[in-house]
Protein backbone atom coordinates (compact mmCIF):
# COMPACT_ATOMS: atom_id res chain seq x y z
CA UNK A 1 0.00 0.00 0.00
CA UNK A 2 1.39 3.46 -1.25
CA UNK A 3 0.51 6.62 0.19
CA UNK A 4 1.64 10.04 -1.02
CA UNK A 5 2.27 13.43 0.87
CA UNK A 6 2.53 16.49 -0.68
CA UNK A 7 3.11 20.29 0.33
CA UNK A 8 2.03 23.20 -1.00
CA UNK A 9 4.10 26.14 -2.04
CA UNK A 10 3.58 27.70 0.86
CA UNK A 11 4.89 24.76 3.35
CA UNK A 12 7.59 24.04 0.98
CA UNK A 13 8.65 27.56 1.99
CA UNK A 14 7.98 27.29 5.48
CA UNK A 15 9.67 24.17 5.56
CA UNK A 16 12.42 25.61 4.06
CA UNK A 17 12.79 28.64 5.86
CA UNK A 18 12.35 26.44 9.40
CA UNK A 19 15.64 24.32 8.29
CA UNK A 20 17.67 27.86 7.51
CA UNK A 21 16.96 28.77 10.97
CA UNK A 22 17.78 25.49 12.76
CA UNK A 23 21.28 25.50 10.85
CA UNK A 24 21.58 29.22 12.42
CA UNK A 25 20.99 28.30 16.04
CA UNK A 26 23.33 24.89 14.83
CA UNK A 27 26.57 26.73 13.46
CA UNK A 28 26.37 30.33 15.34
CA UNK A 29 26.83 31.27 18.81
CA UNK A 30 24.57 34.19 19.32
CA UNK A 31 22.72 35.14 16.77
CA UNK A 32 20.55 38.12 16.62
CA UNK A 33 16.62 38.56 14.73
CA UNK A 34 16.36 41.92 13.51
CA UNK A 35 12.31 43.00 14.30
CA UNK A 36 11.15 46.24 12.76
CA UNK A 37 7.35 45.05 13.41
CA UNK A 38 7.10 45.19 9.87
CA UNK A 39 5.21 41.84 7.99
CA UNK A 40 8.39 40.26 7.07
CA UNK A 41 10.29 40.29 10.66
CA UNK A 42 6.87 39.08 12.25
CA UNK A 43 6.52 36.53 9.71
CA UNK A 44 10.34 35.64 10.82
CA UNK A 45 9.61 35.31 14.39
CA UNK A 46 6.27 33.43 13.87
CA UNK A 47 8.54 30.68 11.69
CA UNK A 48 11.40 30.73 14.52
CA UNK A 49 8.36 29.95 17.34
CA UNK A 50 7.48 26.84 15.01
CA UNK A 51 11.09 25.40 14.40
CA UNK A 52 11.76 25.56 18.30
CA UNK A 53 8.94 24.60 19.64
CA UNK A 54 8.42 23.79 22.56
CA UNK A 55 11.14 25.55 23.95
CA UNK A 56 11.60 29.42 23.25
CA UNK A 57 13.27 30.76 20.48
CA UNK A 58 17.04 30.82 20.73
CA UNK A 59 17.30 34.56 19.55
CA UNK A 60 17.43 37.93 21.13
CA UNK A 61 15.56 40.30 18.79
CA UNK A 62 16.79 43.54 18.10
CA UNK A 63 15.16 46.42 17.31
CA UNK A 64 16.82 49.57 15.65
CA UNK A 65 14.56 52.34 16.65
CA UNK A 66 14.94 55.78 14.53
CA UNK A 67 12.66 57.68 17.22
CA UNK A 68 10.53 58.24 14.20
CA UNK A 69 8.47 54.72 14.15
CA UNK A 70 4.94 54.55 13.53
CA UNK A 71 3.26 54.25 17.39
CA UNK A 72 1.05 51.13 16.04
CA UNK A 73 4.37 49.64 15.25
CA UNK A 74 5.99 49.87 18.97
CA UNK A 75 2.44 49.07 20.58
CA UNK A 76 2.79 45.45 18.29
CA UNK A 77 6.44 45.09 19.28
CA UNK A 78 6.24 45.43 23.14
CA UNK A 79 3.17 43.15 22.92
CA UNK A 80 4.40 40.31 20.94
CA UNK A 81 7.81 40.61 22.65
CA UNK A 82 5.60 39.87 26.18
CA UNK A 83 3.41 37.37 24.62
CA UNK A 84 6.23 35.00 23.17
CA UNK A 85 8.90 35.79 26.36
CA UNK A 86 11.72 37.08 24.05
CA UNK A 87 14.75 39.13 25.25
CA UNK A 88 14.72 42.70 23.07
CA UNK A 89 17.40 44.77 22.74
CA UNK A 90 16.72 48.41 21.59
CA UNK A 91 19.64 49.98 19.44
CA UNK A 92 18.38 54.27 19.43
CA UNK A 93 18.83 56.58 16.86
CA UNK A 94 18.36 59.45 18.80
CA UNK A 95 21.08 58.54 21.63
CA UNK A 96 23.48 58.40 18.62
CA UNK A 97 22.66 61.41 17.28
CA UNK A 98 22.55 62.82 20.78
CA UNK A 99 26.23 61.41 21.36
CA UNK A 100 27.59 63.04 18.51
CA UNK A 101 27.85 59.30 16.64
CA UNK A 102 25.93 60.18 13.54
CA UNK A 103 24.24 63.72 12.71
CA UNK A 104 20.37 64.09 11.73
CA UNK A 105 19.85 65.42 8.33
CA UNK A 106 17.92 68.65 7.44
CA UNK A 107 15.11 69.51 5.42
CA UNK A 108 12.17 68.93 3.55
CA UNK A 109 13.30 64.94 2.67
CA UNK A 110 15.30 64.23 5.62
CA UNK A 111 15.50 61.13 7.09
CA UNK A 112 16.78 59.20 9.58
CA UNK A 113 16.75 56.25 8.06
CA UNK A 114 20.41 56.29 6.54
CA UNK A 115 21.41 56.51 10.43
CA UNK A 116 20.38 53.43 11.22
CA UNK A 117 23.54 51.98 9.64
CA UNK A 118 26.01 52.72 12.56
CA UNK A 119 23.27 52.35 15.22
CA UNK A 120 22.62 48.57 13.93
CA UNK A 121 27.07 47.46 13.51
CA UNK A 122 26.85 48.93 16.83
CA UNK A 123 24.19 47.09 18.77
CA UNK A 124 26.07 43.73 16.55
CA UNK A 125 28.95 44.97 17.95
CA UNK A 126 28.49 46.03 21.62
CA UNK A 127 25.91 42.45 21.92
CA UNK A 128 29.02 40.48 20.58
CA UNK A 129 26.43 38.84 17.51
CA UNK A 130 27.77 36.36 14.95
CA UNK A 131 25.02 36.06 12.84
CA UNK A 132 21.98 38.46 12.15
CA UNK A 133 18.49 37.45 11.04
CA UNK A 134 16.69 39.74 8.41
CA UNK A 135 13.21 39.21 6.80
CA UNK A 136 14.90 40.38 3.83
CA UNK A 137 13.21 39.19 0.22
CA UNK A 138 14.80 38.37 -2.73
CA UNK A 139 11.62 39.80 -4.89
CA UNK A 140 11.57 43.05 -3.06
CA UNK A 141 14.38 45.10 -4.73
CA UNK A 142 17.34 44.41 -7.32
CA UNK A 143 20.00 44.55 -4.63
CA UNK A 144 18.66 41.72 -2.05
CA UNK A 145 17.62 39.82 -5.06
CA UNK A 146 21.51 39.27 -5.23
CA UNK A 147 21.87 38.02 -1.38
CA UNK A 148 22.31 34.67 -0.69
CA UNK A 149 20.57 33.07 2.24
CA UNK A 150 24.19 33.54 4.27
CA UNK A 151 25.32 36.51 3.54
CA UNK A 152 29.04 37.31 5.11
CA UNK A 153 29.70 40.60 6.15
CA UNK A 154 33.49 41.60 6.78
CA UNK A 155 34.79 42.90 9.78
CA UNK A 156 33.54 46.34 8.92
CA UNK A 157 30.13 45.17 8.93
CA UNK A 158 30.16 45.42 4.85
CA UNK A 159 28.81 43.23 2.31
CA UNK A 160 30.71 42.54 -0.83
CA UNK A 161 28.14 41.47 -4.26
CA UNK A 162 30.80 40.17 -5.90
CA UNK A 163 32.37 37.71 -3.27
CA UNK A 164 29.80 35.77 -2.14
CA UNK A 165 30.06 31.59 -1.19
CA UNK A 166 27.64 28.83 -2.77
CA UNK A 167 25.26 27.35 -1.55
CA UNK A 168 24.51 23.86 -3.19
CA UNK A 169 22.38 21.34 -2.26
CA UNK A 170 21.62 23.99 0.88
CA UNK A 171 24.87 23.53 2.28
CA UNK A 172 25.29 26.82 4.24
CA UNK A 173 29.05 27.84 4.85
CA UNK A 174 28.96 30.10 7.98
CA UNK A 175 32.97 29.97 8.98
CA UNK A 176 34.41 33.42 9.25
CA UNK A 177 36.85 34.90 11.07
CA UNK A 178 36.92 37.02 14.24
CA UNK A 179 35.01 39.78 14.47
CA UNK A 180 33.13 39.08 10.73
CA UNK A 181 30.00 38.27 10.91
CA UNK A 182 26.66 36.61 8.56
CA UNK A 183 23.44 38.35 7.95
CA UNK A 184 20.68 35.43 7.59
CA UNK A 185 18.08 35.71 4.99
CA UNK A 186 15.54 32.94 5.80
CA UNK A 187 12.66 34.23 3.58
CA UNK A 188 15.06 35.05 0.89
CA UNK A 189 12.56 33.04 -2.17
CA UNK A 190 9.03 34.30 -0.17
CA UNK A 191 7.02 36.84 -2.48
CA UNK A 192 4.79 39.83 -1.02
CA UNK A 193 1.96 37.41 -1.95
CA UNK A 194 3.66 34.84 -0.26
CA UNK A 195 3.72 36.35 2.76
CA UNK A 196 0.14 37.78 2.85
CA UNK A 197 -1.52 34.04 2.18
CA UNK A 198 0.78 32.74 4.61
CA UNK A 199 0.23 34.99 7.64
CA UNK A 200 -4.02 34.37 6.65
CA UNK A 201 -3.35 30.69 6.82
CA UNK A 202 -1.85 30.83 10.27
CA UNK A 203 -4.29 33.63 11.37
CA UNK A 204 -1.01 35.60 12.70
CA UNK A 205 -2.03 38.96 13.98
CA UNK A 206 -0.77 42.12 12.77
CA UNK A 207 -0.29 46.08 13.53
CA UNK A 208 -3.56 47.85 12.40
CA UNK A 209 -0.95 50.27 10.07
CA UNK A 210 -1.47 47.07 7.25
CA UNK A 211 -5.32 47.94 7.10
CA UNK A 212 -7.18 50.42 5.36
CA UNK A 213 -7.54 53.45 7.79
CA UNK A 214 -8.03 56.93 7.73
CA UNK A 215 -5.00 59.36 8.31
CA UNK A 216 -3.79 62.92 6.67
CA UNK A 217 -1.09 62.54 4.25
CA UNK A 218 0.22 64.65 1.22
CA UNK A 219 1.38 63.27 -2.11
CA UNK A 220 5.04 64.02 -2.74
CA UNK A 221 7.52 62.51 -5.86
CA UNK A 222 4.29 60.22 -6.53
CA UNK A 223 3.87 58.73 -2.96
CA UNK A 224 1.59 59.52 -0.42
CA UNK A 225 3.31 59.98 2.74
CA UNK A 226 1.87 60.49 6.36
CA UNK A 227 2.47 63.70 8.33
CA UNK A 228 2.41 61.66 11.63
CA UNK A 229 3.92 63.75 14.19
CA UNK A 230 4.99 66.53 12.77
CA UNK A 231 8.13 64.74 11.17
CA UNK A 232 7.86 65.52 7.59
CA UNK A 233 7.82 69.49 7.14
CA UNK A 234 5.52 70.65 4.36
CA UNK A 235 5.75 72.95 1.38
CA UNK A 236 3.42 75.43 1.18
CA UNK A 237 2.22 73.90 -2.48
CA UNK A 238 1.45 70.65 -0.72
CA UNK A 239 -2.03 69.69 0.50
CA UNK A 240 -2.52 68.04 3.69
CA UNK A 241 -5.82 65.32 2.96
CA UNK A 242 -7.11 62.48 5.21
CA UNK A 243 -7.86 59.63 2.80
CA UNK A 244 -8.07 56.04 3.48
CA UNK A 245 -5.34 54.52 3.46
CA UNK A 246 -3.11 51.41 4.90
CA UNK A 247 1.04 50.07 4.52
CA UNK A 248 2.44 47.51 2.25
CA UNK A 249 5.98 48.06 3.69
CA UNK A 250 6.52 49.73 7.59
CA UNK A 251 9.64 51.41 8.38
CA UNK A 252 10.29 54.99 9.37
CA UNK A 253 7.24 57.44 8.88
CA UNK A 254 9.50 59.73 7.08
CA UNK A 255 10.03 56.95 3.95
CA UNK A 256 7.32 54.91 4.20
CA UNK A 257 4.75 55.91 1.81
CA UNK A 258 0.78 55.14 2.20
CA UNK A 259 -1.24 53.12 -0.63
CA UNK A 260 -4.71 54.24 -1.32
CA UNK A 261 -6.70 51.22 -0.15
CA UNK A 262 -10.18 49.53 0.85
CA UNK A 263 -8.80 46.45 1.81
CA UNK A 264 -9.99 45.68 5.65
CA UNK A 265 -8.94 42.10 6.19
CA UNK A 266 -6.01 40.01 4.94
CA UNK A 267 -8.00 37.89 2.09
CA UNK A 268 -8.85 41.94 0.96
CA UNK A 269 -4.60 42.52 0.96
CA UNK A 270 -4.09 39.03 -0.77
CA UNK A 271 -6.63 40.42 -3.84
CA UNK A 272 -5.18 44.11 -4.23
CA UNK A 273 -1.40 42.67 -4.04
CA UNK A 274 -2.26 39.68 -6.54
CA UNK A 275 -3.31 42.76 -8.75
CA UNK A 276 -0.46 45.19 -8.34
CA UNK A 277 1.57 46.50 -10.58
CA UNK A 278 3.92 48.01 -8.73
CA UNK A 279 5.98 46.22 -5.72
CA UNK A 280 5.73 46.98 -2.17
CA UNK A 281 8.97 49.22 -1.93
CA UNK A 282 7.86 51.59 -4.60
CA UNK A 283 5.98 53.05 -1.96
CA UNK A 284 9.42 53.77 -0.38
CA UNK A 285 11.10 57.76 -0.35
CA UNK A 286 14.61 55.54 0.81
CA UNK A 287 14.98 53.77 -2.28
CA UNK A 288 14.44 56.86 -5.01
CA UNK A 289 17.17 58.81 -4.02
CA UNK A 290 19.27 57.27 -6.26
CA UNK A 291 19.61 53.90 -9.02
CA UNK A 292 21.77 52.13 -6.25
CA UNK A 293 20.34 53.42 -2.85
CA UNK A 294 19.47 49.94 -1.54
CA UNK A 295 23.28 48.36 -3.01
CA UNK A 296 24.87 51.11 -1.89
CA UNK A 297 23.85 50.87 2.07
CA UNK A 298 23.87 47.14 1.86
CA UNK A 299 27.78 47.31 1.37
CA UNK A 300 27.81 50.38 4.28
CA UNK A 301 26.36 47.78 6.67
CA UNK A 302 22.74 48.07 6.44
CA UNK A 303 20.20 45.07 6.31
Amino acid sequence: MSSTYQLNHLRELESESIFVLREVAAQFENPVLLFSGGKDSILMVHLAVKAFHPAKIPFTLLHVDTGHNFQEALDYRDALVERIGAKLVVGSVQEAIDSGMVREETGFNATRNYLQTAVLLKSLEDGKYDAALGGGRRDEEKARAKERFFSHRDEFGQWDPKNQRPELWNLFNGRKLYGEHFRIFPISNWTELDVWQYLAVENVQLPSLYFAHEREVIHRDGMLLATEGGLIPVREEEKVETLKVRCRTIGDITTTGVWRSEASTLEDIIAEVSMARQTERGGRADDKRSETAMEDRKKAGYF
